[in-house]
């Protein structure tokens, strides 16, 4: 992928943009929420946060995942 692209078409059933280490993915749907972080989480890429938008049967999931190399050691921001 690109750094700072937006990978959108009309027929595509999720929207994604890179933003440097970034991967944004926004969803419409909880099960593909679930498919996309099951098959973008790996040792170099994780899911860093989500946030949800709108209610009903307009709602998204918009989902944050960071890259990085593998020397990196990745520890999760508690509150």
């Amino acid at each position: 992928m690109k750094s700072d692209s937006v990978y959108n078409h009309a027929d595509n059933m999720i929207m994604v943009k890179t933003n440097g280490d970034e991967i944004h993915v926004i969803c419409d749907k909880e099960d593909q929420m679930d498919r996309v972080v099951e098959r973008l989480t790996t040792d170099t890429c994780l899911l860093a946060g989500y946030e949800e938008w709108d209610e009903d049967e307009d709602k998204k999931w918009i989902l944050k995942f960071i890259v990085c190399d593998s020397d990196h050691e990745m520890v999760p921001e508690l509150n």
